[in-house]
């Protein structure tokens, strides 16, 4: 096997068991003891799988998995010591895949992580070209190999910028407020008086020549946030 695991779980005890656990059954894993932790993590490295748990410092579970859920569809379980109904479905809507209330078996645990494995395998062989996209008035972006081209030329974005219009387009005609990107790309709480994410959105538009009165792709929605407008091809 060649899947790689990443646990996001506080307690050492519980992470360190399933990490043993499931390497003894031929997964890589990797471990975060906090949920900002797992988000740098997770946009630093490739996985086919996250284990989370809920209650976490930095960064709850909860709120992880609905930052991962805005730009991935790898398979997420939740662990939590909550059993009630509205967790479950909370946890659900928020984009997990899977729920198991501690204390769990590590052997059904394992049984989940194939199950959700297989589903997302045969779902990634439909989907396979998902990774280039194209766009009308030129713009074609390519999320496995980073790069953004207009009209056939290559652009040189940064990685923020690249990360804050690949979110943008992986979700089309939805309002982003400054704090919701700043929060997902940067993974840091955001402060009054921040405006990185105006500056890189400003960024972004000069090189997609993006015309701020008449807007192609980014369009600003005034005391909200921003919005990508952009008409895919099929």
């Amino acid at each position: 096997m060649n899947e790689k695991i990443l646990i996001v779980e506080d307690d050492a005890e519980i992470a360190l068991c399933i990490k043993e656990y499931v390497e003894n059954n031929g997964y890589t894993t990797l471990w975060a003891s906090t949920g900002k932790e797992g988000y740098e993590e997770f946009k630093r490295d490739k996985f086919q799988l996250l284990i989370v748990d809920i209650m976490m410092p930095e960064m709850d579970g909860l709120t992880l998995c609905k930052n991962i859920r805005l730009t991935s569809d790898i398979p997420i379980i939740i662990l939590s010591a909550k059993s009630e109904d509205y967790d479950k479905v909370k946890g659900l809507n928020l984009g997990a895949d899977d729920y198991m209330t501690k204390p769990f078996s590590l052997i059904e645990l394992q049984a989940r992580i194939e199950c959700n494995l297989r589903r997302y395998k045969r779902y990634k062989g439909i989907d396979e070209n998902a990774n280039f996209l194209k766009y009308e008035n030129g713009l074609a972006v390519n999320e496995k190999e980073k790069y953004v081209e207009i009209h056939g030329t290559n652009l040189h974005f940064t990685s923020k910028e690249f990360e804050l219009l690949v979110l943008m387009l992986q979700n089309p005609k939805r309002v982003f407020s400054k704090k919701e990107l700043y929060e997902t790309i940067w993974g840091e709480e955001d402060m009054d008086g921040n405006n990185t994410v105006t500056v890189h959105i400003k960024q972004i538009r000069e090189k997609l020549k993006d015309d701020l009165k008449n807007p192609k792709f980014i369009e600003t929605v005034w005391g909200t946030g921003y919005r990508f407008v952009g008409e895919r091809l099929v």
